[in-house]
């Protein structure tokens, strides 16, 4: 276990964007996880878990308290079951499972950030969500003090959600297990129409688990979205904003304001999410909404890439961030009277 007074947390974050923590710790196994997190608890000293830190907005004072950076270890596949510790790096852990033939992640493929961070947020992209591979998550709860394992049916996953983003800071994820399937080498059913395109199938179809990773991943990099250190658009968050869910009552209102900007003949993407909720595009949004890619002047801009990219294109402060989150939520909201909400994690700043 390492442990630094002063710290930048800056370069702990794909942003590269944020003040110095107090104290850094850099926990190794979960039972340094745990003593790190009731020192803490029992201190009354504020605690900030990071992992691949692919999803926090650290404010420029940083964080005044304790820093616990996760950099466990541990990748063991037995059959089609897969128990990943916190601190693996998900992208290897996908690449893994792919070398293996095993299908259920592989459009997973190329997400920054570390395995602990994935069932928090129920992490999804081209037509997969964590959701429908994990069993049980292994967890510390800070207010039971104690580990629990959670079972699937009881982390309440939903887009980009689920009961440890509910509670925030109760849990400390320390392991994650998955049911991944073998299909003879072949991936998951296509569920995404771009990958199904790309891969000249049809949605539905399935192909070979390492030709699903590898186009995905080359989807992802045209958008900006595979970590690059020498590309300013991968200095972000991936997706800065999550897809706005709306009522059918507000989608009509909010197609009345779709048509009278842009016309009678223009419609909105429109995606059934459940009974009475239609799920819209915040990508749409906001390049119609007046913010193309590339937009802005200073170091944090829109990327040149794909639209729901904020990016720091050197030198961005977390306020020149931000600055621009909030143009983009007011210039959408005025525009059709939806309100985007952030997906990272802000830390010492609100959005």
């Amino acid at each position: 276990m390492q442990e630094i007074q002063d710290a930048s947390l800056a370069p702990l974050t794909t942003f590269r964007i944020g003040g110095p923590a107090t104290r850094l710790v850099t926990a190794v196994t979960d039972d340094e996880i745990v003593a790190v997190v009731r020192e803490a608890d029992a201190a009354g000293t504020p605690l900030l878990i990071i992992g691949g830190g692919s999803n926090l907005v650290i404010g420029d004072k940083g964080f005044d308290g304790t820093a616990l950076r996760i950099a466990t270890k541990g990748c063991t596949l037995d059959g089609t079951t897969l128990e990943l510790a916190a601190g693996e790096i998900w992208s290897d852990a996908v690449a893994r499972t792919v070398e293996a033939g095993l299908a259920g992640v592989e459009c997973l493929a190329g997400i920054p950030g570390s395995a602990g961070a994935t069932p928090i947020q129920n992490v999804g992209a081209y037509g997969q969500e964590v959701s429908g591979v994990i069993t049980e998550v292994v967890a510390y709860d800070r207010r039971a003090e104690e580990t629990v394992v959670v079972p699937n049916a009881d982390c309440d996953f939903s887009y980009r959600h689920s009961r440890f983003k509910a509670d925030p800071g109760r849990y400390v994820v320390l392991r994650v297990r998955l049911q991944l399937e073998d299909a003879g080498g072949l991936s998951a059913p296509l569920r995404y129409a771009e990958t199904a395109r790309a891969l000249g199938v049809e949605p539905g179809d399935r192909v070979a688990v390492a030709d699903a990773h590898d186009t995905v991943l080359k989807l992802r990099a045209g958008k900006g979205m595979v970590l690059d250190a020498d590309d300013h658009d991968t200095w972000s968050a991936g997706s800065f904003f999550t897809n706005p869910i709306l009522t059918d009552a507000e989608f009509e209102a909010f197609l009345v304001r779709v048509r009278d900007r842009l016309g009678a003949d223009v419609g909105p993407p429109a995606f059934p999410d459940g009974e009475g909720r239609i799920k819209t595009s915040a990508a749409w949004l906001i390049d119609r909404a007046g913010f193309p890619k590339g937009y802005g002047e200073g170091p944090a801009r829109i990327s040149t890439k794909h639209t729901l990219a904020l990016t720091n294109r050197g030198g961005a402060t977390a306020e020149d961030l931000l600055a621009l989150a909030r143009e983009v939520v007011a210039g959408v909201r005025e525009a059709f009277g939806v309100t985007l909400v952030n997906e990272p994690v802000t830390v010492g700043v609100t959005l």
